[in-house]
This record gives structure tokens, C-alpha cells and sequence, in this order.
């Protein structure tokens, strides 16, 4: 029991992992804004780029919604 009261602890806390999700999304969300407005379209890259994002937004929100304390 003592170890899953110290896990929950953590789970609020901040860690710099975290800084680095955010700039991964960032670098994903301009890389697919690149690739939409490219000439030459990769329909297999814009798609995989969207679901990338897609994925890493979750993640940034949950991220989020644990340093305020609402998960």
C-alpha cells in the first residue's frame, strides 16, 4: 500500500521529460503544416504526421492536467 500512495505522489510532479513531449509536439505540429503546405504532397507522410499529432496532443494534455492537479 506504501508504494502506490508514493506512485500517486509522483504523478503530480513536475519532470523535465515532460519539456521535452511539448517540444516534440511542437516540432511534429510544424512539420505537418510544412507538408500541407508543400508543392509536392506525401499523402502516406501527412498522414502519419497527423496521427503523430494526434497522439503527442493527448499526451501534452494529460501532462497538463496532471501539474494542475485535475488527473
Amino acid at each position: 500500500m506504501f508504494l502506490a500512495e508514493e506512485a500517486v505522489e509522483k504523478v503530480g510532479q513536475f519532470s523535465y521529460f515532460d519539456l521535452v513531449m511539448i517540444l516534440f509536439s511542437v516540432i511534429i505540429a510544424i512539420g505537418f503544416v510544412r507538408l500541407i503546405l508543400a508543392k509536392d504532397k506525401n499523402l502516406f507522410a501527412i498522414g502519419f504526421a497527423f496521427v503523430c499529432l494526434v497522439i503527442f496532443a493527448f499526451m501534452d494534455v494529460l501532462i497538463v492536467l496532471a501539474w494542475t492537479g485535475y488527473l
